[in-house]
C-alpha cells in the first residue's frame, strides 16, 4: 500500500514541476515583451519630447526691418522687404534652406523657400525692382538672404552662434506680381518657419509718408 501512496506522490510532484517551470516561461516572455514595450515607449517620449522643445526654441529673431523705396512712376512705393535675423534665445541651428516664409498682404498670400540667386559679380538678383538685373533670379515664392554676420566660420546660410546676423530681403514687386510692390499704409504679416516648426511672426506697415524720399532710399518699418 505505502509503495503505491510513494509512486502517486511522485508522479503529482512532476506535474506541478512542469506547470511551474511553464508558469516561469511564460512570465520570462510576457516580461521581455513588457521590457521591449516600455523602452519602445520612452524612446518616442523622448523624441516627442525633444522635437517640442525643437518647436518652441529653434527659431529666429527679428532683430530689426526696413524697407526700400522705388519710385514706380505715379508714386513712390516699397518693393524691398529686409530683415535682420538672429538665432532666439537657447535656439539650436536654422538653415535657410529649410525654413519658410507665410507672406500675407492684403491682396496675396504665398508660402516663400530660400534661393541664394547672385549675379555673376556676386551681388543679389531680385533685391529691389529698381536695380539693374533685378529682372532674373527669383519668382514670386522666394526668398533671398545675405550674411551681415558670420562669426568667421562660414557657416552661411545657417545660423549657428548668437553672434550671426543674416539679411532676409523679399522683394515685394516679385512675391506680389505688380510694379511698384507695396504703397504706403499697406501691411505685410511674415511668419518665418523653420525646419523643427519654430515660428516667428512680424507684422510691417508700410510708412504714410514717403515724400522726399529717392529711389533706393531705406525707410524704417
Amino acid at each position: 500500500m505505502f509503495e503505491n501512496i510513494d509512486t502517486d506522490r511522485g508522479q503529482v510532484g512532476i506535474g506541478t514541476l512542469i506547470v511551474f517551470i511553464a508558469m516561469v516561461l511564460v512570465a520570462a516572455i510576457a516580461a521581455g515583451v513588457l521590457v521591449n514595450t516600455a523602452g519602445f515607449l520612452q524612446a518616442t517620449a523622448e523624441d516627442a519630447g525633444q522635437e517640442s522643445v525643437d518647436k518652441v526654441t529653434n527659431r529666429m529673431d527679428v532683430v530689426s526691418t526696413h524697407g526700400i523705396v522705388s519710385d514706380a512712376g505715379s508714386e513712390l512705393t516699397v518693393d524691398s522687404l529686409n530683415l535682420t535675423v538672429r538665432l532666439a534665445a537657447g535656439s539650436g541651428s536654422v538653415s535657410l534652406e529649410s525654413s519658410t516664409i507665410n507672406y500675407v498682404s492684403g491682396s496675396t498670400a504665398r508660402n516663400l523657400v530660400y534661393n541664394n540667386e547672385t549675379a555673376p559679380d556676386g551681388t543679389l538678383l531680385n533685391v529691389s525692382e529698381s536695380q539693374t538685373g533685378s529682372a532674373r533670379g527669383l519668382n514670386s515664392t522666394e526668398f533671398t538672404a545675405y550674411p551681415l554676420e558670420d562669426d568667421n566660420d562660414a557657416s552661411f546660410p545657417v545660423l549657428n552662434s548668437q553672434a550671426d546676423r543674416y539679411e532676409i530681403v523679399i522683394n515685394t514687386s516679385v512675391v506680389e506680381e505688380t510694379t511698384g510692390g507695396l504703397s504706403t499704409g499697406d501691411s505685410v504679416e511674415l511668419e518665418l518657419t523653420s525646419r523643427s516648426g519654430g515660428s516667428t511672426q512680424v507684422i510691417l506697415t508700410m510708412p504714410q509718408q514717403l515724400a522726399g524720399k529717392q529711389n533706393n532710399d531705406p525707410v524704417p518699418l
